[in-house]
Order: structure tokens, then sequence, then C-alpha cells
């Protein structure tokens, strides 16, 4: 199991650069072609999800990508440390600044990333969330010759 571990500031700048290093890594694993534009997308939303959170949190941390490489399977985990409830709830000590649009806003997201990947598992607690989204991989074609 190979690993690539991607930490970029909370701007939104980096989410650019998290986008290609994903479709790199998983055009190496062995994602099929016609599916790496919906890795880019689905990644994108991702860290651009979790940018958002750290931004409105004042969270100075950085985001998180993993990529991992498996067999016959390949995974990126996105990562932030905001304080969450269950999804689709409030965490506690939500201060002013949390509002409706804010909620829709994440809700939409990942209603987006749903809608792209079908494997995807998102958690979250009050020490951050994570999305991990999953792709079959391909095995290389090897020439008879």
């Amino acid at each position: 199991m190979a690993t690539v571990e991607l930490r970029f500031s909370a701007l939104p700048e980096h989410v650019r650069t998290a986008r290609l290093v994903a479709a790199a890594v998983a055009r190496r694993a062995g994602v099929d072609e016609a599916v790496l534009d919906e890795v880019r997308l689905a990644v994108g939303e991702a860290c651009s999800r979790a940018v958002g959170l750290h931004q409105n949190g004042g969270i100075s941390a950085p985001v998180k990508v993993l990529l991992i490489e498996e067999e016959k399977l390949f995974s990126i985990e996105v990562g932030d440390e905001a304080p969450h409830a269950a999804i689709g709830g409030r965490a506690s000590g939500d201060g002013p600044g949390d509002t409706d649009a804010e909620t829709e806003e994440d809700e939409m997201g990942l209603a987006v990333i749903s809608g792209l990947v079908d494997d995807v598992e998102v958690s979250a607690g009050k020490q951050g969330g994570s999305i991990r989204m999953r792709w079959p991989t391909v095995p290389p074609v090897t020439s008879l010759g």
C-alpha cells in the first residue's frame, strides 16, 4: 500500500495544486482515464469545503489530503480540523459567524461529491472531519510479444 500525504495552508489558491496532484497519483495508481475528471472535480470540491471550514472557523492548521493506493482500489481522504456536529447538525459552540447559507453551501458541496463519487464516506466530530472517496483501479495492460 503506497500513500502520498499532502498538507497545504487553508487558502483557495492551493486547491488547484491538490487537484493536480490527486489526478497524477490516481493516473499512476491505475484509475481509469475516463474517471480522472471526476477525481479532479471531487477532490477540488472536498478541498474547497475544507478550506472554507478552516477560514470560517479561524483555524490555522493545514488541510490534509491522503492519496492511498491499495490493491484494486485508490482512495483519497481530505481532512479538516473544524469542529463538527453530526452531518447535517450544528457543532457545539457555533458562533455568530455560522449562517444557514454556510450550512447550505456545505451540504451542497457534499451533494456534489456524492454525485461524482460512487463510494464516499463522510465523518465528522469535534476534532474535525474527513471525506474519503474511493475508485477502482484497473490492472496495467501487458503486451504479449
